[in-house]
Parts: C-alpha cells; structure tokens; sequence
C-alpha cells in the first residue's frame, strides 16, 4: 500500500500537495477507491480512500484512524556531521528506518563541516519514515556548538563515545539504565582532548561501541542499533 506523509492532516478529508499529487496520479495511477496509508509524523496512522484523483489537488477520503504511542526508551544520538554530506544523509535514513526519536548535529573544534542545512536532511528522514512504517518522525536539531550542546543535556543520561585513553564502558551496558540516552559522536578526528575533559566534568561518562575504529556516521548509527537492541 502507498503511504503519504500529512504533518497537517485534520478532519475526515486531506488534500496531497501538488507534488505529491502529481505523483500519486501520474506515476502510481492511483484513481478513486484505491486505498492509501497517511502517517503525520506525531504517532498517527491513517487509512485512506482516493476521493478525487487531481493531480493538482487529490484529495483523500480518510476511512480509519489508529494511534502509536512515543514508545518508552528514549534515543538520542548527537553526531559531529562529516564533509562528505552523502554520508549524514545515509546516517540519517538508515537511523529513522531503525528507530531513533532525535538528531543533533555538533560542531567540533576537529569539525570538517562547519554550516549544515536541515531541509535535505528532513525530506530524507520524511522519505525514510514513509517506507520503514514508523509512526514517529525524529526531531532533527540544528548545528551547535559542543560546548552549547553539552551544557544543555542531562549528563545522567548522556554517552560520550571517544577514542582516547582510558576506562569506557560498553554502551550496550547503560543505554537501558534510564528511561533514554544521548551518545554523543564526534568528527573523523575524534573529539579534542578538551571537548572530553569539558564532557567528563559535567558527569557525561565514556562509552565504547566495541573494538573497531567506526566511521562517524557508522558509530552514530551503531549508537542506535545499540539502544534498540537494549530496548527489545
């Protein structure tokens, strides 16, 4: 079944925007009767019928209605985002199919990339929660600076993933611990010695995603992966 995402849907219509209008009519020759899902990113699941097929204006007739609560563990995942912008898009898609509830985006002092527009960002995460059937689309934040970011987040239930020396604990053994976590993924260069030092003295402890030297953007999503598993 086709599914449309509606962020605005209310009452027993919902009219597509002319792009997915279009869409839907001309390419996936949709005509009226044939059903559709529509998810509005807040945990709600809509049956629809075709009611008119315009594709300027096609306009859905909603036939049933479910609600998916926020589920119980929250996962946070703030990433230092890579140059190559190919690679947090991938992050980003693979994130949202796997469940995760919010993205932040660092700025390092060993930052490659220091702007990052959200708009691809989103329509990615849009896209990907259409196909994977969540019913929750993730808060995306903008850039910020780590030390802004970190003064900001509970350093009970806050992970910093590092590579320097030193005892960390496996992730897989606290992300369960609370009712969420935030891990925090730094820049192919590792966080400086200082963004550590900064974590550490407001009570975020290390972690460790396990042997390997990861890419960021596999590391943020091992970070995910992680806390689903702990959370099954």
């Amino acid at each position: 079944m086709h599914t449309f995402f509606a962020p605005d849907l209310s009452g027993s219509t919902y009219t597509l925007p002319e792009d997915e209008s279009k869409h839907a009519v001309r390419v996936l020759r949709l005509a009226p009767g044939d059903a559709v899902e529509l998810l509005d990113g807040r945990g709600g699941l809509y049956a629809a019928a075709v009611a008119e097929a315009n594709p300027k204006r096609c306009q859905l007739r909603i036939t049933g209605h479910t609600h998916e609560a926020p589920r119980s563990h929250f996962t946070h995942v703030a990433v230092a985002p890579t140059k190559n912008l190919d690679r947090m898009e991938w992050f980003v898609e693979k994130a949202v199919e796997v469940g995760v509830e919010r993205i932040s985006f660092l700025r390092c002092a060993r930052s490659e990339r220091r702007e990052l527009k959200l708009e691809r960002l989103e329509k990615i995460a849009i896209s990907a929660l259409k196909q994977s059937g969540q019913a929750w689309l993730p808060q995306l934040d903008e850039l910020q600076d780590f030390g802004a970011f970190v003064a900001g987040v509970a350093p009970e239930t806050t992970y910093i993933a590092h590579l320097e020396e030193g005892e960390r604990t496996a992730l897989a053994q606290v992300a369960g611990a609370g009712p969420g976590c935030c891990v925090l993924i730094g820049p192919e260069g590792d966080f400086s010695p200082q963004e550590i030092a900064l974590a550490l003295a407001r009570g975020i402890r290390p972690v460790t995603l396990g042997a390997s030297r990861l890419r960021t953007e596999t590391a943020a999503l091992g970070a995910v992966f992680t806390a689903q598993l702990v959370r099954a």
